[in-house]
């Protein structure tokens, strides 16, 4: 959700991301020689029908970023599954913090970025400046950062829900990293994030401490809510942890259209976000059918959720997770593939 990179890391990047199924499955066919007569054809028939139902256009290879959080690996994962599936494309996934891909616009090395939040200064300098990105239109995901309190707080002490107490119970939430000031638990540098300016803002008595991840803010969450330890923090939606517990959500000073404008000096509440995706120019001119589907991905906050819950709590992998919601979703699918 906003950060930046090294261009070091995106090479590095390149050079680890894996091969697509259907080149990985003419290899395993290798072994006997009958069965790579056998396979060799289904392959080439596989890929005459993806081309046919494409109009005879070659789907080729689509680079997808891969934000560092689930509910963005949920999206990509079903995304992927589907232009190789069924349009017979080779889906390079990239492990990239938000800013780097969008750099990765203008060099070809990346064609896709399936869930933006917001980032109207990135918008400005690849799509209206450099013309190097082109907006897709919306994912069907609607967006909510905020911080949050877990249940057995606001039960507890009903009012810390409203900002104006926050400094009330700030000795609550001492750490050993905040000193003598509050604890506010952010996730991973890169997200998008006005935290440090609300505590200045809002004159709290509060320091912002970084967990590193996702996954980190998970466990703080969890082990706030099991052993009743106070904690405030970072979280946003669509977000399946909040069908294992209903954190509460802190009420900041409302947000109002640019609040936020400057970043130094905001004092609001984060603005609701209608998630978008982001692609090349260069990919969108190339006439390949996942232009369509990237396009036409629209799904809810409870479709994200539920593909996410199958990666983070029940451990599948991204592409079973995928294939198992897109069996179960084939009208939805339908509709992306026009």
């Amino acid at each position: 959700m906003g950060g930046t990179d090294t261009v070091q890391d995106t090479l590095r990047y390149l050079r680890n991301t894996r091969p697509g199924r259907l080149r990985a499955g003419a290899v395993a066919g290798a072994v006997l020689a009958l069965v790579v007569a056998g396979c060799g054809g289904a392959t080439v028939d596989s890929d005459s029908d993806a081309e046919a139902s494409n109009g005879g256009k070659d789907c080729g290879t689509v680079n997808l970023a891969i934000n560092p959080w689930v509910g963005y690996e949920a999206s990509a994962a079903v995304v992927a599954h589907v232009a190789e599936q069924e349009l017979g494309c080779t889906v390079t996934k990239k492990d990239l913090k938000e800013e780097v891909s969008w750099q990765g616009f203008g060099t070809g090395e990346v064609d896709v970025v399936i869930e933006n939040w917001g980032h109207p200064d990135l918008k400005t300098k690849y799509i209206d400046e450099q013309k190097t990105a082109v907006a897709l239109g919306s994912t069907g995901n609607k967006g909510i950062i905020g911080w949050y309190v877990p249940p057995w707080m606001a039960q507890q002490y009903p009012d810390i829900t409203d900002w104006k107490n926050l400094n009330k119970y700030a000795s609550l939430f001492k750490t050993s990293e905040s000193g003598n000031q509050g604890q506010l638990l952010d996730g991973d540098p890169s997200f998008v994030t006005n935290d440090e300016a609300l505590v200045k803002n809002l004159s709290l008595n509060y320091k912002v401490v970084q967990s590193g991840s996702e996954t980190a803010l998970i466990q703080a969450f969890r082990d706030a809510e099991k052993n009743k330890k106070p904690l405030l923090a970072y979280f946003y939606e669509p977000q399946w942890f909040f069908n294992e517990i209903k954190l509460v959500k802190v009420d900041l000073p409302a947000y109002k259209a640019g609040c936020d404008a400057d970043p130094a000096k905001v004092a609001c509440d984060y603005p609701p976000y209608d998630l978008d995706k982001i692609a090349s120019k260069k990919f969108v001119d190339s006439g390949s059918p996942a232009v369509d589907l990237v396009k036409n991905f629209n799904w809810t906050n409870d479709d994200q959720n539920l593909v996410a819950k199958y990666i983070a709590e029940d451990k599948m992998s991204a592409e079973d997770a995928a294939k198992k919601w897109v069996d179960e979703n084939p009208d939805k699918v339908k509709a992306w593939l026009g």
